[in-house]
């Protein structure tokens, strides 16, 4: 039983080390070494998470059995292993959603390249759920910085590598400013493990002593991962790399790199800092103030959008201003709605990302608004996945987007001053998640627009009788059904089925989050 412990150390290898086997395969092999990688550190996972759930008590595993400061640590919970598991699960049918795209829009040639990156990727994810060590994330941190602009520019296009550049750029500053946060904290505290550096700022928080430089510190990792994770103002990077990447990248990208980011934050809040001091240093207002304006923004930009990819990447940065928002009202209620909600945007976007493939399949490959009228009728299961997609977004009760934004009025109610303004912004976000959300699922079941009308006529220029007008669809309109497509069609219904689960029986995922932050403590 005691060997289950080795399964985190063990997942984080496998996955390193599938790299640089990847990069010897084709792509074939490569794709399917990438599968079972996925598979079986989902596995191990879940394995973990039975295993705390059974004991009650997190367990920590020091590789090389050597102590801090020379050894390093890996910690696992209950919410670690939680996230784990359903960030495989995740990955593993995004990856299955947008399998046919990427053999038509990469090289053959460099197949194998972009599964070494979605190897590295989840390679650093793991690392950053299941890390004790605050060097060993920012490490981690920069790998999953790079893979995720290899799996941006992939594609080589003129779109592609502006878009990778800018997320490159945004994400080094990021990274530069969480650096500094770090080093700062090492100043003041001698540590790098997390449990060792909490000791000592409670120490320093009963002292009264280094205030100031503390502040300083809470504020660089706070901004630099706020920069990473796109939350408003930071977020002018995301469309482009969500709108022009591959299907499978943009619902990665989505769904669980900047989540990565944002547990990571969470693991500052409660496991480094301490959640009483960080609420006592007041930045939680100004999370919540830029909280509130993201979810308000984004959505702006989504309804101005006319490219339906670029408009799902727009809303990406509203659903992330409810996850700062919850962070700052400052009370646990919060911060489980968050995590939550990260569950649900990950379900949610990722499905939105795959059905909107299918709908522009439909639509001649189009992605533009005015092109996609009937897409749902052509590719009946890509528009019910976007539906429920959509209807999840919006809030809508039996979809998983609802009960997250159920949460947070809850953990609203009650506060002597963020109840009011929390309240306001769910109802205004709310109101303009559905006018872009139900536009779009209106457009793609409105019946396809006369585009070309057509009289024939006599030699006497009569039309000829029982001629009449005739309609041509445009060009590239085409029926697809499930069996065209079945890796999509098996991804979107079973994304479909996560999202009704998380909406209909969320109270076993609350109570495991709610011991998780407790075993955090």
């Amino acid at each position: 039983m005691d060997f289950i412990r080795n399964l985190p150390f063990f997942s984080i290898v496998l996955s390193l080390f599938s790299g640089p086997l990847s990069s010897i395969l084709g792509g074939k092999w490569a794709k399917r070494v990438n599968s079972v990688v996925i598979g079986l550190c989902g596995a191990m996972s879940v394995a973990v998470l039975w295993y705390v759930c059974r004991t009650g008590e997190a367990f920590v595993y020091t590789m090389g059995h050597f102590p801090a400061p020379w050894g390093n640590e890996i910690r696992a919970g209950i919410l670690e292993a939680l996230m784990a598991v359903i960030f495989c699960a995740i990955m593993l049918l995004c990856m299955l959603g947008g399998a046919r795209e990427r053999e038509v829009e990469i090289e053959a040639s460099r197949q194998n390249l972009y599964y070494i990156m979605v190897d590295l990727l989840l390679c650093s994810l793991l690392a950053l759920i299941y890390t004790n060590d605050l060097f060993t994330a920012y490490v981690f941190v920069e790998i999953n910085t790079i893979s995720a602009c290899g799996l941006i520019m992939i594609r080589r296009n003129g779109r592609t590598i502006e878009a990778a550049a800018r997320y490159m750029i945004m994400s080094l500053l990021g990274s530069g400013l969480l650096l500094l946060g770090l080093c700062f904290l090492y100043d003041l505290t001698g540590h790098l493990l997390m449990s060792h550096i909490r000791e000592s700022v409670h120490a320093l928080v009963a002292g009264g002593m280094y205030q100031r430089p503390l502040l300083v510190a809470i504020c660089l990792m706070c901004v630099g991962l706020a920069i990473k994770s796109a939350l408003f103002p930071f977020h002018n990077w995301l469309p482009d790399a969500y709108g022009y990447s591959t299907v499978s990248s943009a619902a990665i990208l989505s769904s669980l790199v900047s989540k990565g980011y944002i547990f990571l934050l969470v693991k500052i809040f409660c496991r480094v800092i301490g959640f009483d001091v960080f609420r006592g240093s007041k930045v939680i207002h100004v999370l919540f103030v830029f909280g509130i304006a993201g979810m308000i923004m984004g959505s702006v930009d989504a309804i101005r959008e006319k490219d339906i990819r670029r408009m799902i990447a727009y809303s990406s940065v509203a659903q992330i201003g409810y996850i700062y928002m919850g962070f700052g009202l400052g009370t646990m209620e919060g911060v489980i709605a968050s995590i939550y909600h990260v569950i649900c945007h990950a379900a949610t976007k990722s499905l939105l990302f795959v059905a909107a493939s299918g709908i522009t399949d439909a639509s001649g490959g189009s992605r533009y608004f005015k092109d996609l009228n009937g897409a749902g009728r052509r590719n009946t299961l890509a528009g019910i996945a976007f539906t429920v997609g959509s209807l999840s977004m919006v809030g809508v009760p039996m979809f998983a987007g609802f009960i997250s934004k159920l949460f947070f009025s809850q953990a609203a109610v009650g506060h002597e001053i963020k109840m009011l303004p929390t309240l306001i912004a769910l109802a205004i976000s709310t109101v303009l998640n559905a006018v872009y959300f139900m536009k779009t699922v209106i457009r793609i079941y409105s019946p396809v627009k006369i585009t070309d009308l057509e009289e024939k006529h006599t030699e006497r220029g009569e039309p000829e009788k029982g001629m009449g007008k005739v309609i041509r669809p445009p060009e590239g309109y085409k029926e697809i059904t499930i069996w065209q497509q079945p890796a999509k069609a098996a991804s979107m219904i079973l994304f479909i089925l996560l999202n009704i689960l998380l909406g209909l029986n969320s109270e076993p995922l609350i109570g495991l989050i709610e011991r998780g932050l407790r075993m955090f403590s």
